[in-house]
């Protein structure tokens, strides 16, 4: 494998002058509670994201929404690290959440160091070049996050099972998958901004 500088610069089309759409409060304004929080969120994640100061309307939203994110993606799971941030990006490809995507490729590429084979993660959507189990929780991802009303009808757990992933594991997976459609859709309605140099800087 080729492998990459840290932060790799992944070819999304970014509005640079979208602005976000409702108040929010940076860093260098917040005082109380908020300032409190932004300062435990650059301990904990390195960095401060306009995923969090899109929030700041709501203070305790930011360290709940936190909290969990951190349990979701850093639990003890049977899930890498490296799965959930794959599941992540699958999902907000599918959404068009081009923000999320810029992060979690980013994210992505900190551990598979092959940002041809992100791109494609990003891009594709058969990922007949990834291993089995690999190839099964982005096919997971992509449905429940497309066409949740057909897990209605059929049980596409299975498939997870067919590739030796636990109850728990898919427990996790569907966790991760409703986690990032919930914030694809924070992201996409309130039109929070990506930052410069977007993935430098963060704790993966």
């Amino acid at each position: 494998m080729h492998k990459l500088s840290y932060i790799c610069s992944f070819p999304l089309v970014i509005n640079q002058d979208k602005m976000a759409r409702i108040k929010t409060t940076g860093y260098s304004e917040a005082q109380g509670r908020l300032k409190e929080i932004y300062d435990e969120l650059m301990e904990q994640r390195g960095k401060l994201a306009a995923v969090h100061t899109i929030q700041s309307l709501r203070p305790e939203s930011i360290k709940q929404h936190m909290d969990l994110y951190m349990g979701i993606m850093f639990n003890r799971s049977e899930l890498s690290r490296d799965e959930r941030e794959m599941m992540a990006l699958v999902v907000s490809a599918a959404n068009g959440c081009l923000y999320c995507q810029k992060h979690h490729a980013e994210a992505l590429n900190h551990y598979w160091k092959n940002e041809n084979i992100v791109e494609r993660v990003m891009k594709e959507d058969a990922w007949s070049f990834l291993p089995a189990r690999e190839r099964e929780l982005c096919h997971y991802a992509r449905i429940l996050t497309l066409e949740p009303h057909k897990h209605e009808t059929h049980d596409f757990t299975q498939m997870l099972r067919n590739v030796g992933i636990s109850d728990a594991g898919i427990l996790d997976a569907t966790m991760v998958i409703a986690y990032f459609n919930f914030v694809n859709r924070i992201v996409l309605s309130l039109g929070v901004e990506l930052e410069d140099e977007a993935g430098k800087g963060y704790k993966y």
